[in-house]
């Protein structure tokens, strides 16, 4: 009896302890078993999809590829050093041209200073400046506190040997170079002289007048006659054949140089002063020719009695 209470005792037992534990745990097994087939059956179809889809590509890529092969290739032009040569000029033509559209002149005390420069060029007007410095091939000097260079062949008419004694002193110059973009400024001096040598040659043949007699100095010797620089300030030409009645072959035979004559004005044409000794003489002194040998003895004489000494008829 004892065995078989103890046997019925853990019987009893055991369904009372495992029967509330099974209850509960019935409904959730029994849709995990209805809902597990449905979850299994999506897995399959997403697990397909992510394994065709690189599969796919595969083939685009493959495709693509093929196609690059196929198709042929171009070659890239290559650029020379002319091309770059003529894309830089092209770069700056176009950065000049925007540069002088749309900058604007520039303004200001010493733009107004050019200015008036570019004008006196234009007027040739003369300014007097002073000498400040000696430099290579010229001398400098300001004017209105702009430095400006005047080259040694237009200081002056005459040639200039020594730079250094032109400093200090003044000069009548002209502008004949005005550049405000370079800071150029170069002036003449010789201008302004030429135009005033001109101005008091012109004055001086104005005072000779044909018929006039006057005073002068031989110059120069030449075959074909002599020239006299008159007390006057200009000098006319005596031609051999008016220095006497007497037929000569050269003038040296009757003149030297710096022998101091008298003559007549024949004609003023052109700037030409045309001179004569014989239209001086008597007209009742004998007219017989007589040709002159001329010798190199470095003797003339203008007498009448000397020149026939010695001279057999």
């Amino acid at each position: 009896m004892s065995e078989v209470l103890k046997e019925v005792v853990e019987t009893a037992a055991r369904e009372s302890v495992g029967t509330p534990a099974a209850a509960p745990e019935a409904a959730p097994a029994e849709l995990a078993q209805e809902t597990a087939p449905e979850a299994v059956s999506e897995e399959p179809v997403k697990e397909a999809a992510t394994e065709t889809a690189p599969a796919e590509s595969a083939q685009e890529a493959a495709a693509d590829s093929a196609s690059e092969k196929s198709a042929p290739v171009k070659a890239e032009p290559v650029e020379s050093m002319a091309d770059y040569a003529k894309e830089l000029e092209a770069s700056y033509k176009a950065f000049d041209e925007r540069h002088f559209e749309q900058v604007p002149e520039e303004e200001g005390p010493e733009a107004e200073k050019w200015a008036e420069l570019r004008q006196m060029m234009e007027d040739k007007t003369v300014i007097k400046v002073k000498i400040k410095e000696a430099v290579k091939a010229g001398v400098t000097t300001y004017v209105d506190d702009i430095q400006a260079f005047i080259p040694a062949s237009q200081i002056s008419t005459q040639y200039v040997e020594k730079l250094e004694d032109w400093v200090g002193k003044y000069l009548e110059v002209v502008p004949i170079t005005v550049d405000s973009e370079k800071k150029r400024l170069v002036l003449s001096g010789r201008v302004v002289q030429k135009e005033k040598e001109a101005a008091e040659k012109a004055a001086k043949l104005a005072s000779v007048k044909a018929g006039s007699v006057l005073e002068g100095e031989v110059e120069s010797l030449k075959d074909y006659g002599a020239f006299i620089k008159l007390d006057a300030g200009v000098t006319g030409l005596l031609h051999v054949s008016q220095i006497s009645r007497q037929r000569i072959k050269h003038p040296g035979v009757v003149l030297k140089e710096g022998q101091r004559v008298t003559v007549k004005v024949l004609g003023v044409n052109e700037n030409k002063i045309s001179l004569s000794m014989r239209a001086l003489e008597a007209e009742d002194e004998p007219r017989e020719e007589v040709v002159f040998d001329y010798k190199e003895s470095g003797q003339a004489t203008t007498g009448l009695g000397a020149l026939l000494k010695g001279i057999k008829l």
